[in-house]
C-alpha cells in the first residue's frame, strides 16, 4: 500500500516563499505521477500540479503558473513543490497523491496534507 507524507509548510510573509515534500513509500516511486493538490477553508479541493514519472511533464493550475515548481527526486521517493511569490489566497492545506495505471488503488494513494498560511 502507498503510503504519502508531505512536510514543509508553515507560516510565511506574502511575497515568501516554501518548498513542499511528499515522501512516497510502500511501492515503486518512479511507476507514479506525482500531483499536488489544495483545500482552503470553506473551498473545494483544488488541483496545483502534477509531475510525470520521468519528471519531464508538468502542468499547472493558472493560479500558480509561474510561481510555483513542481519536481520530483526518483531516487529519493520525493517530490517536491516550490512555492515563491506567495500570496495569502494560496493558504491552504496542500495534499499529496499518486497516480498510476498499474495501481488500481490510485483513487486511494492521498497523504494527511501540511497547511501553509500566507499572511500580508
Amino acid at each position: 500500500q502507498v503510503h504519502l507524507v508531505e512536510s514543509g509548510g508553515g507560516s510565511v510573509e506574502a511575497g515568501g516563499s516554501l518548498r513542499l515534500s511528499c515522501l512516497v513509500s510502500g511501492s515503486t516511486f518512479s511507476t507514479y505521477d506525482i500531483s499536488w493538490f489544495r483545500q482552503a477553508p470553506g473551498k473545494e479541493r483544488e488541483f496545483v500540479a502534477v509531475v510525470g514519472r520521468e519528471a519531464s511533464t508538468t502542468f499547472y493550475a493558472d493560479s500558480v503558473k509561474g510561481r510555483f515548481t513542481i519536481s520530483r527526486d526518483n531516487a529519493r521517493n520525493t517530490a517536491y513543490l516550490q512555492m515563491d511569490r506567495l500570496k495569502p489566497e494560496d493558504t491552504a492545506v496542500y495534499i499529496c497523491t499518486a497516480d498510476s495505471d498499474d495501481d488500481p488503488n490510485s483513487a486511494n494513494n492521498w497523504g494527511q496534507g501540511t497547511q501553509v498560511t500566507v499572511f500580508s
